[in-house]
């Protein structure tokens, strides 16, 4: 059976980004059959008035601008729903994620797509994939009273149905990096992938 992973970065650097490296080495312990990445240091562009319009007009009934201006949103829905592990890379940057990636959720989090609204509450229509978060942090610790990062992406992912979420930190990265980096690919290595031995 095919596995399919999608890969989204979300720090602004290349070059020495931890989460960057983490997440390379998850993807060579997937062994994934296919890797869709996106790359977010480019950016994403913001929610307006006209992508709300679009996103609350009928889908049978929408203009042609309407569909494009929903045709990235749908494009990096569908990445998402293609994808059997979900592997997100995020720094910490003021205590929260950076605002590319609360970019990214706004343009994916779309209801009667993503998700629904029922009389018990929304529910996930994503359900049956895995995602792996990605932190690192200069000065935050993971999990802490002040780490607005991880708790918000592991509930985006419940949001839309993805409840197997594993959070891989190496966290306050301003004292002994280099242990929090080798503890972190140490829990790397303890993850279980489908087919692994």
């Amino acid at each position: 059976m095919t596995h399919i992973v999608l890969n989204i970065q979300a720090s602004a650097r290349h070059d020495g980004s931890v989460t960057r490296q983490l997440s390379d080495k998850i993807l060579t312990e997937i062994a994934a059959d296919q890797t869709i990445t996106r790359d977010l240091a480019t950016g994403l562009p913001l929610l307006d008035a006209a992508w709300l319009a679009a996103n609350f007009t009928l889908a049978d009934d929408r203009t042609d601008v309407q569909r494009e201006t929903l045709a990235l949103s749908d494009t990096l829905i569908t990445e998402i729903k293609q994808a059997d592990t979900i592997v997100i890379g995020s720094p910490v940057y003021n205590f929260s994620v950076p605002a590319v990636l609360k970019a990214w959720v706004d343009q994916i989090a779309r209801v009667g797509v993503t998700f629904k609204y029922t009389p018990n509450g929304p529910v996930g229509l994503l359900s049956g994939k895995r995602a792996i978060i990605v932190i690192a942090s200069g000065g935050t610790p993971v999990g802490s009273d002040i780490d607005f990062a991880s708790g918000y992406l592991k509930h985006i992912m419940g949001f839309i149905g993805i409840t197997d979420v594993t959070i891989i930190a190496a966290d306050a990265l301003g004292n002994d990096a280099d242990a929090k980096i080798a503890a972190a690919n140490d829990d790397i290595k303890q993850l279980r992938f489908k087919g692994a031995a």
